[in-house]
């Protein structure tokens, strides 16, 4: 399925049929601000295990991110964070940025492993942000961009769903996606540490 939201208005009774498939156990490919991403409700097993079936992760060693609203979730999800991880992620997000933060117990319990670390992602597109909120929880988030892959089949939403359609339950078209990732800092160490320079710069 191909849904069409506009990222200026994000039309509800869309969001709420985006919603209703996370909920459901389904997958789903979304508009960031930076590339299209794969992702699924995070307190849903079955799809996370689905999610990592199509993207070849193994979910006890490979990096998660948490796409979330606003930074609200943060106290679930990660340990209590020092004033100037606050700071840092106060100034940068909403953004094209993938902070790794120190899990709290709750992750272990989400993915039966051992995870010490989440990314943590609030990105600055209107589409996904609504979606969380009205989904209540975060959107386990994988980007769909391919090193290998023709550009256009990661950027252009209606390749992405002839690509995609038949492994994943809803692929949404919020427009042209970007072919640069975010901009991912190691915030479990002083000094932060940019691991993997993307659209994001970051200013300490």
């Amino acid at each position: 399925m191909l849904v069409k939201i506009y990222p200026e208005n994000p039309n509800a009774r869309e969001v709420q049929k985006v919603v209703e498939v996370l909920r459901s156990g389904g997958l789903v490919i979304y508009p960031t601000d930076t590339v299209y991403g794969l992702g699924c409700d995070v307190n849903n097993a079955r799809a996370v295990e689905r999610i990592a079936q199509i993207k070849g992760l193994n979910l006890k060693k490979d990096h998660l991110s948490f796409v979330c609203h606003d930074m609200s979730h943060l106290s679930v999800y990660t340990k209590a964070l020092d004033n100037q991880v606050f700071k840092l992620l106060k100034k940068h997000l909403p953004g094209p940025f993938t902070f790794i933060l120190p899990a709290s117990n709750n992750v272990p319990k989400l993915f039966k492993n051992n995870k010490k670390t989440i990314g943590f992602r609030v990105p600055d597109n209107p589409i996904i942000l609504e979606i969380v909120r009205e989904l209540g929880n975060p959107v386990l988030s994988t980007s769909i961009k391919d090193e290998d892959e023709v550009i256009e089949y990661t950027t252009d939403p209606e390749l992405i769903h002839e690509k995609y359609g038949d492994l994943v339950d809803l692929v949404i078209d919020g427009g042209y996606g970007g072919n640069e990732g975010s901009t991912i800092v190691d915030c479990t160490d002083y000094p932060f540490e940019v691991v993997r320079q993307g659209k994001g710069i970051l200013e300490l």
